[in-house]
């Protein structure tokens, strides 16, 4: 077979042979076939070879892409005419499920071949190109769920077609609605795709074999000459969300993972929407190549848990979310939640939504939602609330509680060093930003009823209290009622500068007078306390009734300023570390009623 450009098939094309005065006229560096080698298109600047883009005197092989009926009227791109990423989906979810028909669409082609053979006759004759029967010995991949097709054909010597079955010959050619011969240079192919390595090098005889043939959808015809010009040049023509998504999938297909990571990169700088994050978050369970769209579905991750950071305002639109959004927001540590009880109340909540059957409500709470639930961070009262649930697997409910247990149980330490150790696969033991400070409870029922709070502050949360916040602990519990701790950032009365405080409160509820004697004490970093041991501040006695308070205004009795500074006697190692110790010496008294 002879084409025009006389020696295009005289010898094995190599970059190299690109005559030096060409590449100069190009702005091309002069160096054989070390300008190929290694280097990125896309980082090169104008060091590309758009120009040589279907240009024959460059090429040494000829690309035949059969384009196929993808089963929708129209013959567009998905990305072609969509105005949201929402559209784009919908498209290809239809296409998607048009193409699960095909073989349907075949068993009735075979059915009326002769009906299909004298309508083909005459769409033969305008079109030469588009029925050449390929021979025996090629290698054929069939396409009939979106995977890459490719044939190596000989070159037809002019009368192979006249000796071949008309009406198995017309089939072949049933689906097909148009072909593009496109001239391309297999070395610049193939260092970008591997798809295209193996397709030049499976047996491509130099002088018998110089046409490769792939075929495609409709809907794809688009996206693949992008992804052909990008190979060249590494750059697109294309700046939507959605056309970028399609050029992203034939990347996938075809293998050319700097394509993908292109693509990626580029839907990053466009604004996200709630539509656009799901869909990528999708995207590495449709792609070969997740590792190529990491960095999009991170970012989708990350617009995921800014938005609703605040569960209980936007808890009704979050019951809406799949799965995968779900489970990116769970995987946040910045979430503004009251306590890791509410996260898991919520989970519960969605899964039974979502997940009526309870043997699948255990599986997908099992293997994806209970490894995002910070256990640890939950209350003791709700870990007791886990072993019963019988939406949790008992075996895996007890295997939870326990690890939530034992972690508490460590000394600072060690729960530092277990973090540090499962931050790298899991964030079970990482704290979040939850609205109220988890605290560690120690509860003794004899002599009297007592309880010894811990609350750990970080410097910077002290810091963020200035010139007057204040932060609440978790709720906890003492004889049946319900306590909480609160820092805060006062100016002191009598001296009229900053300090801190710390206050002891009782949650509103029921008509109880509770006499609670209690201490606050802090762990002080100083010559004589070696040890760091924690040191008595304020004793007092109180008896509380509901949404009372009390505590003292200037816990260390010094400014802020001072509390603050880095020679502080009060953080260790980044940390203020409170101990309240609260004890019931008489027995709870109902309220008197007021007469009538």
């Amino acid at each position: 077979m002879k084409e025009s450009g006389g020696d295009l098939f005289n010898h094995q094309f190599h970059p190299h042979h690109i005559h030096h005065q060409q590449l100069q006229q190009h702005n091309v560096p002069v160096g054989g076939g070390e300008v190929l080698a290694g280097m990125d298109a896309a980082a090169a600047g104008d060091r590309n070879f758009e120009f040589a883009f279907n240009q024959p005197n460059f090429s040494d092989r000829i690309l035949r892409i059969e384009i196929v009926t993808s089963g929708l009227p129209e013959s567009k791109s998905d990305g072609e005419g969509c105005s949201s990423i929402a559209e784009w989906a919908r498209n290809r979810k239809r296409r998607r499920e048009d193409i699960k028909k095909d073989k349907d669409v075949d068993m009735y082609l075979e059915i009326d071949a002769s009906n299909v053979a004298g309508e083909f006759a005459v769409y033969n004759a305008e079109q030469d190109l588009n029925c050449v029967q390929p021979d025996s010995e090629d290698l054929v991949y069939e396409n009939h769920d979106g995977e890459a097709v490719a044939m190596l054909e000989e070159s037809p010597s002019g009368d192979e077609g006249t000796h071949s079955n008309e009406s198995s010959w017309s089939m072949e050619c049933t689906s097909i609605l148009k072909v593009k011969t496109i001239y391309v240079c297999s070395a610049i192919l193939a260092e970008k795709s591997p798809f295209f390595l193996k397709l030049f090098s499976n047996g491509m005889r130099e002088s018998d074999q110089r046409h490769a043939t792939l075929r495609i959808n409709a809907s794809e015809e688009t996206a693949l000459m992008e992804l052909l010009r990008y190979m060249y040049s590494g750059k697109l023509s294309i700046s939507t969300a959605p056309a970028l998504l399609d050029v992203l999938m034939a990347a996938d297909k075809f293998e050319v993972i700097s394509c993908m990571s292109y693509c990626s990169k580029m839907l990053r700088k466009m604004d996200m929407t709630v539509e656009s994050a799901l869909l990528y978050l999708d995207l590495p369970s449709s792609v070969s190549f997740g590792s190529a769209v990491q960095s999009l579905t991170d970012a989708a991750k990350e617009f995921l848990a800014s938005r609703y950071k605040d569960i209980t305002k936007f808890q009704d639109e979050l019951l809406n979310l799949p799965l995968p959004g779900i489970e990116a927001l769970l995987a946040s540590d910045t979430l503004q939640v009251a306590s890791e009880d509410a996260i898991y109340d919520f989970v519960l909540k969605w899964a039974r939504l979502h997940y009526p059957k309870l043997e699948e409500r255990r599986e997908v709470l099992g293997t994806r939602l209970a490894r995002l639930i910070r256990f640890p961070y939950m209350t003791s009262r709700k870990l007791r609330k886990v072993l019963s649930c019988n939406d949790f697997d008992h075996e895996l409910a007890s295997k939870l509680v326990l690890d939530a247990l034992f972690f508490k149980s460590e000394i600072p330490h060690r729960q530092r060093s277990l973090v540090a150790e499962d931050s790298a696969t899991s964030r079970r033991f990482v704290e979040r930003a939850f609205k109220y400070r988890p605290v560690k409870v120690v509860e003794f029922s004899i002599p009297h009823p007592q309880c010894i709070v811990y609350l750990d502050l970080k410097r910077e949360e002290c810091a963020n209290l200035f010139p007057a916040g204040r932060v609440y602990s978790q709720a906890f519990h003492l004889g049946g009622q319900g306590f909480f701790l609160s820092a805060h950032c006062n100016v002191d009365q009598q001296s009229n500068f900053h300090c801190f405080g710390l206050f002891l409160g009782m949650q509103e509820k029921g008509s109880v007078s509770f006499p609670v004697e209690y201490e606050f004490a802090a762990r002080t970093n100083t010559n004589s306390n070696t040890t760091k041991d924690f040191v008595s501040k304020y004793k007092g006695s109180y008896t509380f009734t509901g949404g009372k308070a009390v505590g003292y205004r200037n816990l260390f009795a010094i400014p802020w300023t001072s509390f603050m500074a880095e020679d502080s006697l009060y953080f260790i190692d980044g940390t203020l570390h409170l101990r309240a110790e609260l004890t019931i010496r008489q027995t709870p008294q109902p309220l008197p009623v007021p007469p009538l």
